[in-house]
């Protein structure tokens, strides 16, 4: 029911993700391929898990052991970081912060898979400007604008 996976986090240190299992596989390993909209490794449940982001909901386990943050730029599977990391000059960067269950990537529609540079590019530049902008009062307009973005169901998967 529950899986880990390494993700990269603060400083780039590696930790474990606490997910609800919604495949039928489990990759961790050097090569992670991720979800599309009509992935038949999807189960029926874990379809609806992920369309309502339910599925992150053990990650309040991570928040609680200080890996994560409520707040941040979404941690990418490792394999998935080195892949970004050569094609976004300033990837790394949002890694000066504690990855988040929300943040404003997300909350700008920047959910689900990343299956182009254009994308990665795109959400690493909303991760940069919350890095660089990060107040209180931002974090609480991104944990009160979560739901509505999750409501709308865009590009989640």
């Amino acid at each position: 029911m529950l899986f880990k996976q390494q993700r990269c986090g603060f400083n780039g240190r590696i930790f474990s993700i606490r997910k609800f299992r919604t495949m039928h596989v489990l990759e961790n390993g050097s090569v992670v391929v991720q979800a599309t909209p009509l992935d038949p490794r999807i189960t029926r449940v874990g379809r609806w898990l992920r369309r309502t982001s339910f599925d992150e909901l053990p990650q309040l386990l991570n928040v609680l052991d200080g890996s994560m943050s409520l707040v941040g730029p979404r941690p990418h599977a490792v394999a998935h970081d080195g892949q970004f990391d050569k094609l976004v000059r300033k990837y790394a960067l949002r890694r000066r912060v504690r990855p988040g269950l929300t943040g404003w990537a997300q909350i700008h529609g920047c959910r689900g898979p990343t299956p182009t540079a254009t994308m990665v590019e795109r959400r690493v530049e909303y991760d940069l400007w919350y890095v660089d902008n990060w107040s209180l009062r931002l974090d609480l307009e991104i944990l009160l604008r979560t739901p509505l973005e999750v409501l709308r169901g865009r590009n989640a998967c």
